[in-house]
């Protein structure tokens, strides 16, 4: 994966506003799976032209952020410590970090969560919690074993920071680098225990 030319592909999405004009639907996801083959925003944009407004973006979204998800799932599997799940139709486990299972997740810091960036900070594992209780009701919830990517921009422009790669893969080489199983976060919900630990990527 060329991780330069995806973030710079990544970025042209940053050009149009951010919405999704309903809740994602199976009916939308099969009319939009071309996503998954698509390789450049401007190929996108050429597909999709005769869509309605909320369907372009539907399909922007979703193409955006599946790349950007590759692109993390990809940077951690570059290091030795790390073994990637090679079954793809595995929901649970993406890959392992010393033999540890985890699913991966990025998702942008939370309005929901009704604390401040510092607080969730200073209380990873209140976040944590909050993450899995409120996560999609799609096929990835489960609580097993999950880290999560979150994002943070100063300005509210969470979402944007899924495009920059570079700085994702240094917070991720860092992490790896350090990985330590003794730091991770043990919850409880639902009677079960998860480990789970949450990778901050910020941007000033």
């Amino acid at each position: 994966m060329d991780f330069i030319k995806l973030e710079t592909q990544l970025k042209e999405r940053l050009n149009f506003s951010y919405y999704w004009g309903r809740k994602q639907s199976n009916e939308w996801d099969t009319k939009t799976n071309f996503i998954y083959t698509t390789y450049t925003f401007e190929k996108l944009v050429e597909i999709t032209a005769h869509f309605t407004s909320d369907e372009k973006n539907y399909a922007f979204n979703r193409w955006y952020n599946f790349w950007s998800a590759m692109a993390v799932e990809k940077l951690f599997s570059l290091h030795k410590k790390v073994v990637p799940n090679l079954n793809k139709y595995d929901k649970l486990v993406d890959f392992s970090i010393d033999t540890i299972s985890f699913d991966h997740k990025t998702s942008v810091f939370p309005k929901g969560f009704n604390q401040s960036f510092e607080f969730a900070k200073q209380n990873p594992s209140d976040l944590i919690t909050w993450l899995y209780l409120n996560q999609s009701q799609d096929g990835r919830k489960h609580l097993e074993n999950r880290l999560f990517v979150v994002l943070y921009d100063k300005n509210g422009d969470h979402w944007k920071l899924k495009s920059e790669i570079g700085l994702i893969k240094e917070q991720i080489d860092n992490y790896v680098e350090h990985f330590d199983e003794k730091h991770l976060f043990s919850v409880t919900i639902e009677n079960k225990k998860i480990i789970s630990d949450i990778i901050w990527i910020e941007k000033e």
